[in-house]
């Protein structure tokens, strides 16, 4: 067992991604009401004015989710911090009920407003979209389906359950574009340029209109893909924080059989069954150090090392 670990360790540096994360954020740090703004803001720059994302804990992954309801109130902008070189990958989760709508667009550079420290909508307040409308479900006509407007492209989602956004961006030629997958399949078959400007600055959630009704959770911002070659992609498995301090968040599309950590020795210190999808695991008891993790899903297992 020990010479086998050793090899995996070895190796998971070709199989492992090549994401730096920027931010997580799965909501259960704010004990409900609105989050501090160095990840969410709003339109106008104050997220406390209503506009901003509200934190509740009816429909979560754990405890807490942000949600965005009905009526075109809230005018939420969640902080990408104005990158204009590199390659990124933005992921949440999304829960969206039968019937209801949802939406987004895609901003480039943004401001701050100088009374509340928070970004606020570049352009004097007026936006810079770098995408037009992304509709879920447009005007409640066409349930479970998404829509690129700029592309017409489409991609479908499942209701009353959750399943992953993804967003790629690159910033590295001339010209800055996206790729969007829903629920683990590419909707933009091609890169699709930024429109106005060549800066990722935030993604804009709007309440579109009073049919909106939609959480968020588990919000992943990295720079690089977060791919692993082989059976898993980035849609469908990764691990973050790593190295890692207390709890490791394994984020997953579909259920997790079973969450193994082996130690340098070949050791087995931990083994969960958790039966659920994005687990977290408690690794707070171990020593420092690196440990194999391997990930079991539907019968086939990746491994992963990370560091303590």
């Amino acid at each position: 067992m020990k010479s086998i670990l050793c090899i995996c360790i070895s190796t998971l540096t070709i199989l492992t991604s090549n994401a730096q994360e920027i931010f997580f954020d799965d909501f259960e740090s704010y004990a409900g009401g609105i989050p501090t703004c160095e990840i969410w803001s709003s339109y106008s720059g104050d997220p406390n004015d209503g506009s901003g994302i509200i934190v509740v804990d009816d429909i979560s992954i754990d405890n807490l989710s942000g949600y965005v309801g009905p009526g075109s109130v809230q005018d939420i902008l969640m902080n990408l911090q104005n990158q204009s070189a590199g390659d990124y990958t933005v992921r949440w989760e999304m829960y969206i009920t039968a019937g209801s709508t949802g939406y987004f667009n895609i901003q480039g550079m943004t401001d701050n407003d100088p009374i509340t420290g928070c970004i606020m909508a570049g352009n004097n307040n007026q936006g810079i979209f770098n995408s037009s409308n992304l509709f879920f479900n447009e005007a409640g006509a066409r349930p479970g389906i998404f829509e690129d407007s700029t592309t017409e492209e489409e991609g479908s989602y499942p209701e009353d359950q959750w399943f992953p956004v993804t967003i790629y961006f690159d910033l590295t030629g001339g010209t800055s574009t996206y790729q969007i997958s829903i629920n683990g399949n590419l909707v933009n078959q091609n890169p699709v340029p930024f429109q106005t400007d060549n800066v990722l600055g935030a993604i804009n959630f709007f309440s579109i209109d009073g049919m909106n009704d939609y959480w968020i959770d588990n919000v992943l911002f990295t720079g690089g893909t977060l791919g692993i070659e082989g059976v898993f992609t980035s849609d469908n498995l990764s691990i973050s924080p790593n190295p890692v301090k207390d709890i490791l968040n394994i984020r997953s599309t579909s259920s997790v059989d079973k969450v193994e950590i082996y130690d340098v020795k070949g050791l087995l210190v931990i083994s969960e069954i958790p039966n659920r999808i994005s687990p977290k695991i408690d690794v707070s008891a171990l020593n420092s150090g690196p440990y194999l993790v391997r990930v079991t899903i539907d019968g086939v297992s990746k491994a992963f090392k990370v560091i303590k």
